[in-house]
This record gives structure tokens, C-alpha cells and sequence, in this order.
């Protein structure tokens, strides 16, 4: 009798835990960012990341069965592999990253995710190497200070099964570093939502991160 119960119990833990739930995204991102929940894309940035100045806000609901593994492609804008924009011009520097999100019940608002240090990033393009790149008069990406960092994208990064466990946490910046703008403040942002990127605000231009959202 108690393995029957026990059976039951076990069969009405995964029925319930495969219950389909409407959440509500608001995600931010300088400049561009895809989302994924559960391996399959629910929403990306309908703004080209080669728009001048692409900062911008977006909030989409999608239905998924919880707990559910989000999946954020995130990325700051660079003209190429060097992490340069602007370039050869009187502006040409080094861009600055930056995202923030957060996931509620669609129902009740409440709120069921956020970025926050406990989410794991693992960055995929960091350039330039050094700094001074900013200040060559002619910077030739992959030659001296204007060298990059390319590590390959796993093609099952997305799925709820893949092991992050060996990516490092996602750091924490200030909202006086990023510098938010264009649709941050459109957002009432739960208290516990931080800005998360790559340890380098401006040469850590492509990241992929996981969080999960529970009930």
C-alpha cells in the first residue's frame, strides 16, 4: 500500500510540476538580446543591434511548463571581432554592455525570477584584449592590443538539460556603471532585479546566461 501511495504521490508531483504557466517577461539589454524557456525561443529584441544607440525595453508573455530553464543571448554592440564601434572616427571606443530582466506570474504579478548573482553567464566574445586598442589610429582586429576571445557556442545550451555547472556567476554592476536609458525606466523593476553582465562592462561583448524560473 505505501508503494502505491508513494507512486501516486510521485506521479501527481510530476503532473503538477508540468502544469503549463503564462510568464511575463521584461528584459532590457544593451543592445540585443534573445530569450529562450525550455530550449525554445519566446522572445527577441525586434531592434537590429546595428541601430545606432539600440537601447530599449521589451516585455512578452509566453506559456511554459515550470520549473522552466531560461535561456539569454545577450549582446553589446561592436563593428567587429576587435569590440571596437565607432570606428575610425573621433568616437571610436570601446561599447559597454548591460541587461537586466525579470519573470512574473501573468496571472498574479508575482514575481518568480530575476538576473541576479545566482545566475550563471558564460561570455563567448571578449575584445579587445587590452584597452589601448581604443586608441589606435588603425585598429586591425586579431593584431596586438585589438585581439579577441571567441569561445564556441554549445549547440544545446538552451535546453533545460544542459550542464552550466562550470560557468561562472553572472557579476553584478551598478546602475551609475551601466548607465540604463531608452525603455529602463519604462519598467517598475522588482527590488531584487540586478543588472548582470560579463565581468568587463566594455570587453565582454557576447553572453550566454541561464536562470531558472520556479514557482
Amino acid at each position: 500500500m505505501r508503494l502505491i501511495l508513494a507512486v501516486t504521490a510521485a506521479l501527481a508531483a510530476c503532473a503538477a510540476q508540468a502544469e503549463p504557466r503564462d510568464i511575463t517577461a521584461d528584459v532590457w539589454v544593451d543592445n540585443w538580446f534573445s530569450v529562450y524557456a525550455n530550449g525554445e525561443m519566446v522572445m527577441e529584441d525586434p531592434v537590429s543591434i546595428t541601430t545606432e544607440r539600440s537601447f530599449n525595453a521589451e516585455t512578452a508573455t509566453f506559456t511554459v511548463a515550470l520549473p522552466a530553464v531560461i535561456a539569454i543571448e545577450a549582446k553589446d554592440f561592436k563593428e567587429n571581432e576587435s569590440g571596437l564601434e565607432y570606428i575610425g572616427t573621433g568616437r571610436q571606443q570601446m561599447g559597454d554592455g548591460g541587461m537586466i530582466a525579470q519573470f512574473k506570474d501573468a496571472l498574479t504579478g508575482q514575481v518568480l525570477a530575476v538576473t541576479d548573482a545566482s545566475m550563471k553567464c558564460l561570455v563567448v566574445q571578449h575584445a579587445p584584449i587590452s584597452p589601448s586598442c581604443a586608441n589606435e589610429t588603425n585598429p586591425v582586429a586579431g593584431e596586438g592590443a585589438c585581439g579577441f576571445v571567441v569561445t564556441d557556442i554549445p549547440v544545446d545550451w538552451t535546453s533545460p538539460d544542459f550542464d552550466d555547472s562550470d560557468w561562472p556567476a553572472a557579476t553584478l554592476h551598478s546602475a551609475a556603471d551601466v548607465g540604463p536609458k531608452d525603455g529602463y525606466d519604462d519598467i517598475t523593476w522588482d527590488s531584487a532585479a540586478e543588472l548582470v553582465w560579463g565581468e568587463s562592462l566594455t570587453q565582454d561583448n557576447t553572453l550566454l546566461c541561464r536562470l531558472t524560473v520556479s514557482e
